[in-house]
């Protein structure tokens, strides 16, 4: 948020580390406590840099148009994210297993690009103009996909009765990937930015607005969960039944209105300016001490490692973490020089700083364990969906048509009910038992929803048997017609995915934030959101390797194009098989797993015994309500109803 000043002021503050702004910053917070009735106590700037008035601008006369936006875009990203595969092989002709591949790539850059939006934010230009640059390049996408879906040029034709679908050609494949993948740009640098921009808009010092902030992340997640069902109930019945350039042009429009309102509102909104470094950055000079200390020794006596005092921590607002005994190889970083060595003070780095980077290391294990999850929810918007076209989707023998994309919203409906019986029920009763204010620790809320994703894949196995079963009663193997069976045979595996995402992926969101250090809850979030990004990479290499192995030899593979010819009960079984094993391997990593402990948090009786799966993590009034908005995905973007619902 140097550019607050303009860009010449940006690139001198850039080279001199910022410590100018650290000082204006503090200045303008010791201006605000003596006049504490006109401006915000944490230094909250305007557009430009001037100190702002409490009364003109932030709180709620800012956070309307946030939300207002907001609502438009899940409306628009879900009207995609949930039909994709529908038109990639209706309209454009492609194969199952390459329209699901596709899509899972395309889901994988979307959850990845959110890093480098984060990054570019927090480095360079600022929220506001990340999300501004954002948001246009998400509108330009949005409108040449409404043109690819609209033109005739930019489609091949309709399949004629009896004819072979003539396929799309490479200028009309190029264009419409071209127009998704800007807007996977444009979601990298909008996602990570705008939920904490609202944020941004209540001061943290003054008791009233920091009780509303509160309320706006109830009314940021109503905004999701209402984006989100529009899209699923009304859009894409629209898309499939009216026509997929009203499908795709409704919310282009309403993205327009929403960047518009945005910029309206800009008098009104808030400013932070950036007071500490990238902690990529802080990371990496970490390693970069540790390799250049690689021949030195570190001493068994803690107290002649590098560290600040603790009043300077407090002074800034930071919380010192103690030494750890493990990777002990990054302790290197914070043996002091001595005399007759040429290392200097770029390689010294302090204790909290290599705590800092061994906390983030530390949880790689847990990222690992967490891709198969992420892989099982990456089936939603491809293999799902594509199952319910093939099954009788009429209410009656000549009622409503229900959309087969339209299940996901049973999803949302499961968590809008369960998430209020764990928070009122299960987690009183857990907290009488262990003690934990969470009632559990996150990563056993995450392990049972590993253990419940069992039971989505074993489901979806019946269910897809049972299907395959009614085929062969009806001799429609070679047929590539409707299979008289109801589509709401599909219901229970939706509905037990949206009951295993309110432990996995809050247990996950929760987790990586939490247990992130306190300047690093930006890459902790980073953690998450790649998480789901290789996830469906993940999916998409488990498609192809099936489909190539199964089908040697002149053996038929387990999905073709025709899925009343295939066996995607065989391939959501070798899925069930990779989540026991998955299960295994992430309670193996948890029982290993030590929770941070910061200095200031030390005296509770929670923090004594914290180092297997089974102990509880330190008490901790931090919570991932900001990074909850990142979900946008259907079967991960329910999981903010926790915090919505409390």
């Amino acid at each position: 948020e140097s550019f607050l000043h303009g860009p010449p002021l940006a690139i001198v503050l850039w080279f001199y580390g910022m410590e100018f702004t650290e000082l204006e910053a503090a200045g303008r917070k010791m201006e605000s406590q003596q006049t504490n009735k006109e401006y915000t106590l944490d230094g909250s700037v305007d557009l430009w840099g001037k100190a702002v008035e409490r009364v003109k601008t932030g709180r709620w006369r800012a956070c309307f148009f946030l939300i207002g936006y907001e609502t438009f875009e899940r409306m628009a990203f879900n009207s995609i994210a949930s039909t994709l595969v529908i038109y990639l092989t209706s309209q454009l002709h492609q194969g199952t297993v390459s329209s699901a591949r596709n899509v899972n790539n395309w889901a994988g850059v979307v959850w990845l690009t959110p890093i480098m939006g984060a990054y570019i934010s927090d480095t360079f230009f600022g929220r506001y103009w990340t999300f501004l640059a954002s948001s246009v390049i998400y509108l330009v996408g949005m409108v040449l996909l409404t043109l690819a879906v609209s033109l005739k040029s930019l489609k091949p034709p309709p399949c004629g009765k009896g004819l072979v679908c003539e396929k799309a050609n490479s200028l009309q494949i190029g264009f419409f990937y071209f127009a998704l993948y800007v807007i996977a740009i444009g979601t990298g640098g909008t996602k990570p930015n705008i939920s904490t921009f609202g944020a941004d808009q209540f001061d943290d010092f003054h008791p009233k607005e920091k009780l509303q902030k509160n309320s706006f992340f109830n009314w940021w997640m109503f905004s999701v969960f209402f984006g989100a069902l529009v899209a699923q109930i009304g859009l894409v019945y629209v898309q499939e039944n009216v026509g997929w350039a009203l499908g795709y042009g409704i919310p282009t429009v309403g993205l327009f209105v929403s960047v518009i309102i945005f910029m309206i509102g800009t008098p009104c909104y808030r400013h932070k300016v950036r007071t500490v470094d990238s902690p990529i950055r802080r990371v990496f000079r970490v390693l970069v001490a540790a390799v250049c200390k690689w021949r030195v020794a570190v001493p068994d006596d803690v107290s002649k490692l590098y560290e600040l005092d603790i009043k300077e921590y407090q002074a800034a607002g930071k919380r010192p973490i103690f030494h750890t005994p493990t990777l002990r190889f990054l302790d290197k970083a914070t043996v002091k020089a001595q005399s007759n060595t040429n290392l200097k003070a770029p390689h010294l780095c302090t204790i909290t700083e290599v705590e800092e980077t061994k906390l983030m290391i530390g949880m790689l294990p847990i990222w690992i364990a967490t891709l198969i999850p992420n892989t099982v929810i990456a089936q939603v918007n491809t293999l799902f969906v594509k199952q319910g076209t093939t099954l009788e989707r009429h209410l009656g023998s000549h009622g409503f048509e229900i959309p087969a994309a339209s299940l996901g919203a049973f999803i949302t409906l499961s968590m809008l009910i369960i998430v209020p019986i764990y928070d009122r029920y299960l987690v009183p009763l857990m907290r009488r038992h262990t003690g934990n204010p969470r009632g559990i620790t996150m990563l056993q809320r995450t392990g049972i929803g590993c253990c419940i994703q069992i039971l989505v894949m074993v489901c979806a196995t019946l269910t897809e048997a049972k299907r395959i079963h009614v085929i062969h009663e009806h001799r429609l193997e070679t047929q590539n017609t409707v299979v008289p069976m109801s589509i709401l045979w599909l219901l229970p595996q939706y509905v037990l995915l949206g009951v295993t995402d309110v432990f996995t992926v809050i247990g996950m969101l929760e987790f990586f934030y939490d247990q992130s250090p306190s300047n690093m809850q930006s890459l902790g979030t980073a953690y998450f959101t790649s998480s789901i990004g290789v996830g469906n990479f993940v999916s998409s290499f488990l498609l192809t390797t099936v489909e190539k192995i199964t089908g040697r030899d002149g053996h038929k593979s387990w999905i073709v194009n025709n899925l009343n010819n295939s066996h995607l009960d065989y391939y959501y079984a070798f899925i069930a098989i990779l989540c026991f094993l998955n299960m295994l391997f992430f309670i193996f990593v948890a029982k290993f797993y030590v929770y941070k402990k910061d200095i200031i948090a030390i005296n509770n009786s929670e923090n004594n015994d914290s180092n297997n799966f089974n102990n509880q993590p330190p008490p901790t009034s931090t919570h991932a309500l900001e990074f909850l908005s990142l979900m946008t995905l259907q079967p991960t973007a329910e999981s903010e109803l926790s915090s919505f619902q409390k």
